[in-house]
């Protein structure tokens, strides 16, 4: 039987490839990968090959939000077993650096995440994958929403980062996926209020679809917000961000922007601002299945496009073709031609 894999050979092609069939190491699960989500940085490793420092430099499998079905285990599994439904924490750990002694294994400096470069993806069809990496879902929990646990988990680390407290209010500027998950993050973590900000109206019409206040970007002059979670990436988010905090207030940056941020830090020092820098996540698979499996968190409707494996290369462009694009998700046992 065929493992069909959407396969990088080159910057901006896309083949199905046979790459064999994965068997379980110790501690391994083969999960059979039933949704893939497609972030931004599968579309930038496919359009110009390289984010910031990590650079595709052969053949590579694209996809790291995923969501699957365990189908066989190897020797000493313990956590899951055959026919468990899963969501796929997509970073490996080396677990005895002083980093992850200290539980923070995102910093890893071995860390294996999928679809960095030189490390494949889950573009797969059938995956051998740590079961540490591994965690149940309910059955009424869909794979789709499993899948979309990795990017809900960046809104979790981001809230956690910013020390978001209940009654804060909340600005959040950028109403792409994170944005808006991060803004229901807040909202679930007892925010008072939550102000969503963006450049598109369709975007908006979302955030105020799942109940949020919204700004057009740059138009907001209010300065009395305790938290900003910046997640559009634009240049001069962050800084603008920054003034419309009070005295004493916090910030995670999430979106990057592609050139260096300039800060007025002698002015904002009197602030005492606190600006935390997101980098992945750590420990948040357990509350991302909690709040989408409870109903607090929606990550259903942010779905707007659906793909089968053989049209990854369309939905890896989704985004910069169709105006109204939001999140898509590609099914790899799905294969129509």
């Amino acid at each position: 039987m065929s493992n069909l894999a959407a396969v990088m050979p080159e910057i901006g092609r896309i083949e199905l490839q046979d790459v064999g069939e994965p068997t379980p190491q110790p501690r391994e699960a083969l999960v059979r990968i039933e949704a893939v989500g497609v972030c931004g940085s599968d579309t930038a490793y496919y359009t110009v090959g390289y984010i910031g420092d990590y650079v595709v430099d052969g053949p590579i499998i694209l996809g790291h939000e995923c969501a699957g079905q365990v189908i066989a285990v190897g020797a000493d599994v313990t956590q899951v077993a055959v026919g468990d439904r899963v969501a796929i924490e997509p970073g490996k750990p080396c677990r005895d650096c002083e980093e992850c002694m200290a539980g923070r294994y995102h910093l890893c400096p071995d860390l294996v995440f999928f679809a960095t470069p030189p490390y494949d993806g889950s573009l797969v069809q059938r995956m051998a994958i740590d079961e540490r990496q591994l965690f149940r879902i309910p059955d009424q929990m869909s794979y789709e929403e499993g899948a979309l646990c990795e990017p809900l988990s960046v809104g979790i680390w981001a809230c956690h980062r910013a020390h978001l407290e209940p009654g804060d209010r909340v600005l959040v500027t950028g109403a792409g996926p994170v944005g808006l998950l991060a803004a229901q993050v807040a909202r679930a973590f007892g925010a008072g209020s939550v102000t969503v900000t963006d450049v598109a109206e369709f975007r908006l019409d979302i955030a105020r679809g799942l109940g949020f206040d919204t700004e057009l970007a740059g138009e907001g002059t209010g300065r009395d917000y305790d938290v900003l979670i910046e997640c559009s990436g634009a240049p001069n988010a962050l800084a603008d961000g920054l003034w419309r905090l009070r005295t004493n207030g916090r910030a995670a940056m999430v979106g990057m922007p592609k050139q260096d941020v300039t800060l007025a830090l002698s002015r904002l020092n009197v602030n005492e601002l606190t600006i935390g820098l997101v980098n992945r996540y750590a420990h948040t698979w357990p509350t991302a299945i909690e709040l989408v499996s409870s109903g607090r968190v929606d990550v259903a409707s942010l779905v707007t496009h659906r793909f089968p494996l053989d049209r990854t290369a369309d939905a890896l462009m989704i985004a910069k073709t169709v105006p109204d694009a939001v999140k898509a998700v590609i099914a790899p046992q799905l294969v129509e031609s």
